[in-house]
């Protein structure tokens, strides 16, 4: 295992805009407030979503679409640079309303409310490419 220590910086808490997109929101606040790098947990609530699955045999992402009312059980990842812009890495689980539950890698979700917590790390991770994954992971 590759590892760095860590001290942690800056804490925030934030509600999400209604109607804006769910990662979209936190790599602009990362932006706006020159996080390089983060954790968050959030939860809430989507009106739709995107989850990503990556096939480990083909190297590639593949979308599966939810067009309907979610709850946003749970959020959590981290902030990093990609290619010098924030990128967050977003994991989530969540649910339809006869409980059913599902997760993945977010790619994006219309917010119908949400909260956040991120804790500011002080360092600066930029992901670069991993051969052996074929994932841009942090190079520690």
């Amino acid at each position: 295992m590759d590892y760095l220590e860590v001290e942690g910086a800056r804490e925030f808490v934030a509600r999400l805009e209604h109607g804006g997109d769910w990662r979209g929101q936190i790599e602009a606040f990362a932006a706006d407030e020159g996080v390089d790098s983060a954790f968050f947990f959030g939860l809430g609530a989507v009106q739709d979503a995107e989850i990503l699955y990556y096939d480990q045999d083909d190297e590639a992402y593949y979308p599966e679409t939810f067009d309907e009312p979610l709850e946003m059980a749970a959020c959590v990842g981290n902030v990093s640079a990609l290619d010098g812009e924030p990128f967050a890495h977003t994991h989530a689980v969540m649910s339809r309303a006869d409980g059913t539950a599902f997760a993945g890698h977010l790619d994006s979700a219309t917010v119908f409310a949400g909260e956040l917590y991120v804790r500011e790390f002080d360092a600066e991770l930029e992901r670069a490419f991993d051969e052996e994954t074929g994932l841009d992971l942090w190079p520690l």
